[in-house]
């Protein structure tokens, strides 16, 4: 305590003979650390905050903590090989990254998989979107007290996880979606079970709006905090829900590059440009309040909720239109392929953001440059500027709203 600082501040006391003593008071700034596994749990992440009191006066993101040299590893294994590494980036999405590097490597070669492999591929990747969600929904919830949420969530994404398991063996890391198509077809009667799913699943995402989104407890928590205006979202490069929570209509499988947005083509579906984007009829709304956007913790949480139900009607879609398409699924391309010379270079919308991969050819089997654009990256790099001003309480929800994962910021 400094009692010589001025302050605006001027508590009193009684001293000693009873008279009513002013006096200044003014608080030391101090350097707080979370970290490196901070107390939301999202990863090896370190945040350095300089406090006055309870108010974050800055923050300073300090990553690194879980690399891996993802890109070295692509620069030295063919294309196929480097699936399994690819799993390992955003490891509760990994189906979204498998099609990303996929996609780009096909791009390369110009390669196209047939059309019963593309409404694979979205079946398998908005199932991986929906799974993605439950753990950003159920973690947001926990790391402010709320416990039951984080049981229904991870018990949905447990049915989720059984589905990929009977698909392709893996409950996680899943290096399913390959370079020319997929590892094998959907085994019968598995199309059936993901349509049960969806139908039981239904009810509980009404569930999960009424003792989260719409919890006058977890929203006076999450509103108002960590506001990311659209300038400052575009500026820094954030993507997905974290771009659409502040109302800009951006979304790469309608925007993206035609080898990416023509596996939706004849989907009816829409962009979640604002909160109270409209939805198909056939579809029931989530029963959450639809205020303006204000680019806070809130609004990019209930973006992840509505995406929840927009994927789930995508799958429906999706596996009507396979079911429909006869031949094959494709099959992997050979693992010591050569590559043709030149680069390519693709992004696809994963569950947290855009996610771009770099390839750079000499005509080997082997890519002469790998790399990856993260979209957390970006996502941990505007933390400075939406934490200033927060109170410390604050930190865990603001974090958590930015649903990071630290395999794809440090790769």
């Amino acid at each position: 305590m400094n009692l010589n600082a001025t302050n605006d501040r001027r508590p009193s006391t009684l001293d000693p003979r009873g008279e009513l003593v002013e006096f200044d008071l003014a608080t030391d700034e101090m350097l707080v650390n979370m970290g490196p596994q901070h107390p939301s749990t999202h990863g090896v992440l370190r945040l350095v905050l300089r406090t006055d009191g309870e108010v974050v006066l800055s923050a300073s993101p300090r990553v690194g903590y879980l690399h891996r040299c993802g890109e070295k590893f692509g620069e030295n294994l063919s294309p196929r090989q480097f699936i399994p590494f690819t799993d390992r980036l955003d490891y509760i999405s990994s189906m979204n990254m498998n099609l990303g590097w996929a996609l780009t490597v096909e791009k390369l070669l110009g390669h196209e998989v047939t059309e019963k492999c593309r409404h694979l591929r979205i079946i398998v990747c908005e199932l991986n979107r929906i799974a993605n969600h439950l753990v950003a929904a159920c973690s947001t919830g926990l790391d402010l007290g709320s416990f039951t949420p984080f049981m229904w969530a991870f018990r949905e994404r447990e049915k989720i996880q059984n589905l990929f398991e009977e698909l392709c063996g893996a409950r996680l890391t899943y290096s399913y979606v390959t370079v020319g198509g997929v590892t094998a077809d959907a085994p019968p009667g598995w199309m059936k079970k993901v349509e049960q799913f969806l139908d039981q699943f239904e009810p509980v995402v009404v569930e999960l709006n009424t003792v989260l989104t719409s919890n006058a407890i977890f929203i006076r928590r999450m509103a108002g905090t960590g506001v990311l205006s659209p300038a400052m979202a575009t500026g820094y490069g954030c993507t997905g829900p974290v771009l659409r929570g502040s109302g800009v209509d951006w979304d790469l499988r309608r925007d993206g590059e035609p080898i990416y947005t023509r596996m939706y083509n004849g989907y009816q579906w829409s962009v979640i440009a604002e909160v109270d984007g409209k939805y198909p009829q056939d579809h029931p709304y989530p029963p959450v309040p639809r205020p303006a956007v204000l680019g806070d913790s809130w609004h990019r949480f209930y973006v992840r909720m509505l995406e929840v139900v927009q994927s789930m009607h995508l799958v429906r879609q999706a596996i009507e239109k396979y079911s429909r398409c006869g031949g094959d699924v494709g099959k992997p391309l050979p693992l010591k392929q050569k590559l043709p010379p030149g680069e390519a270079y693709l992004e696809t919308e994963t569950p947290k953001g855009q996610l771009g991969f770099m390839i750079i050819s000499d005509g080997s089997p082997i890519p002469w440059r790998v790399r990856i654009r993260s979209c957390s990256f970006f996502h941990v790099q505007v933390l400075p500027e939406i934490c200033r001003g927060a109170m410390l309480a604050d930190m865990t929800a603001i974090i958590a709203s930015m649903d990071i994962v630290l395999g794809e910021v440090d790769r």
